[in-house]
């Protein structure tokens, strides 16, 4: 007996759609290679928009839950130059329109949304096949295998599900994060929590930079960015934590030490994130009985949209689902002709904002959109 409904991924996007679909009265199944809620730490903090994230919470019935998590304050934005001079500081208001979030806090009360049984942990997808009728045939890492009239793909960047829709293939953009933790940052890293100050922090130069958050309970986490080749990256030995830091802070010479000291400082080992992207007008042709959504669908350089995105999509999905029963390609065409638009003009955002960031007038040109003072001649 096929599932009627198989999503794989347990992600915001995948758990979305799966909410959604609850919400209408449709069942479906998720199916995660993780095995269990709590395998590994859920990242950081996710400014969640008024115009998608927010709107899909909303359709999964979930909004006071939401509201119950915002952690107050953390709308700040700070942007310093290399020597810790402040350009820009902007208090959070309460306005902003972005509230902030932990991700594991939110994945978690998605979880606790569904009915048990719904998501099937260590289920890791390792092949899939299309059968007649539009149905695909699962197997699963456990060797345990089944089939599914409809298969969405929320499987993220390196989607195994893709390959039914699309060769398309993430490449890497030229730039790497290194991911670090300070704990306990007002007693123990005094320095650099005043250089964050409460909410999201830009420490930046013309092809690399430093970016913060303050998270609850006192933590700053960092991410480290440097125009690099991949190969730079992959040759320095992440496994030893104290060469590693130090080899990136070395990129940061003659910066101010309450900078540098958010990747010295670290109390973790540091993480190394090669950015990868898919084209940014990636889209497939109608195949029946298969989509995808989330990263799955449009990878694209960080923006602070990709979680909001991916759970807009999920909701937009679940809620065509509702409106075409017992017609899943009329839900899936109407789905991905908004889909693919959508998603064009968030890409190619995304990469404005990784020119505004790490190009030859940053900081500068970060500030100024923030300002909205755009300089004669000026590139973006």
């Amino acid at each position: 007996m096929p599932i009627p409904i198989a999503i794989v991924g347990a992600g915001l996007g995948g758990l979305t759609l799966a909410r959604v679909l609850h919400v209408h009265g449709i069942d479906a199944t998720v199916f995660e290679a993780e095995a269990s809620p709590n395998a590994r730490a859920q990242g950081g903090m996710l400014d969640i928009h008024e115009e998608n994230g927010q709107l899909a919470i909303k359709a999964a019935g979930l909004f006071d839950e939401f509201l119950a998590l915002v952690h107050e304050g953390a709308q700040a934005t700070r942007i310093l130059d290399k020597d810790a001079n402040v350009l820009f500081d902007q208090p959070d208001d309460g306005t902003g329109g972005r509230p902030e979030v932990p991700r594991g806090e939110l994945r978690r009360i998605l979880i606790e949304s569904l009915p048990a049984g719904t998501i099937r942990w260590g289920h890791k997808l390792t092949a899939v096949s299309s059968l007649v009728g539009g149905r695909h045939a699962l197997t699963f890492a456990d060797g345990s295998t089944m089939s599914t009239d409809l298969l969405v793909g929320a499987d993220g960047a390196w989607s195994k599900v893709r390959a039914l829709l699309s060769e398309a293939r993430p490449a890497y953009v030229g730039v790497s994060f290194v991911e670090t933790y300070l704990r306990d940052a007002d007693v123990r890293h005094v320095a650099g929590a005043q250089a964050v100050g409460g909410g999201a922090f830009f420490a930046l130069a013309p092809g690399k930079g430093i970016m913060a958050h303050r998270e609850p309970h006192g933590v700053l986490h960092s991410y480290v960015a440097l125009n690099k080749p991949k190969e730079w990256l992959a040759g320095i030995d992440f496994s030893d934590q104290f060469v590693a830091l130090a080899r990136v802070a070395n990129e940061f010479d003659g910066w101010a030490p309450e900078l540098t000291a958010l990747i010295t400082g670290s109390d973790t080992a540091p993480v190394p994130r090669p950015i990868h992207a898919l084209p940014d007008d990636h889209r497939w042709s109608r195949v029946p009985g298969v989509t995808l959504l989330g990263d799955a669908a449009h990878l694209m350089m960080p923006s602070g949209e990709g979680a909001n995105l991916a759970m807009y999509d999920g909701a937009e999905l679940g809620k065509a689902l509702a409106a075409n029963p017992g017609d899943v390609e009329a839900a899936l065409l109407a789905y991905e002709e908004a889909l693919f638009p959508r998603s064009a003009v968030a890409a190619v955002e995304a990469g404005e904002l990784s020119g505004l960031l790490f190009g030859e007038k940053a900081p500068g040109s970060l500030v100024n959109m923030f300002t909205g003072f755009q300089p004669a001649g000026a590139a973006v």
